[in-house]
């Protein structure tokens, strides 16, 4: 069985691509979307924040004044937490935030995303969105008022990269690169054919 994905061009001739329901006809799994999707979240951050324990900050080693006899509170060291400047008492330390998502859930949660995007006709196909030039005027006039997409490509494209890059909602990926983030972020998804039938085969 396959289903069509809608494909668009500079002619509005109405043609379709046919793709696999093994990949394109999942049903939604709305709990392993948001799993992997907060997993690659969570794997992006850096987790390299870090704060010093009275033990680590520098100076105090000795006691400032004596014990008793000059009215002050006493007193052993200048980097106790409660003085400025001193450590902190619960520092927080570097620290991974890795979530392990494995490639079979992956897999599944990609596959439901673009059956998703497919249904709600948010997935489309069209060969002539790399402009022969990098100008952001030619890319505009070939999404029309598409503004918030999605553009994958089966390679790096130079030219589209660069028309693209000072439109804030118009997202540049090659296959290699695109993620479930990406994918959930656009309104629509606008790939190339090629682009297309190398996911099928990756994710198939």
């Amino acid at each position: 069985m396959t289903l069509q994905v809608p494909s668009v061009s500079d002619n509005d001739s109405a043609q379709s691509v046919d793709v696999s329901d093994s990949v394109f006809g999942k049903e939604y799994n709305e709990a392993l979307v948001h799993q992997v999707v907060t997993g690659y979240l969570a794997s992006a951050r850096a987790g390299t924040k870090a704060q010093k324990t009275r033990s680590e900050v520098r100076g105090g080693g000795r006691k400032p004044w004596r014990q008793k006899g000059t009215g002050n509170a006493r007193a052993g060291t200048i980097r106790s937490p409660i003085w400025r400047s001193g450590g902190v008492t619960f520092a927080a330390k570097p620290q991974s935030h890795v979530q392990k998502v494995n490639k079979k859930m992956y897999r599944g949660a990609v596959c439901s995303i673009l059956s998703e995007l497919l249904r709600q006709d948010r997935l489309v196909v069209a060969n002539d969105i790399v402009p022969a030039d990098s100008k952001t005027k030619q890319l505009l006039e070939k999404l029309g008022d598409e503004l918030d997409v999605l553009l994958v490509t089966s390679v790096e494209e130079p030219n589209l990269i660069l028309a693209s890059r000072n439109v804030k909602s118009i997202e540049v990926r090659s296959i290699n690169n695109v993620d479930p983030v990406s994918l959930v972020a656009h309104k629509k998804v606008i790939m190339t054919e090629q682009a297309l039938k190398e996911i099928e085969g990756r994710l198939g």
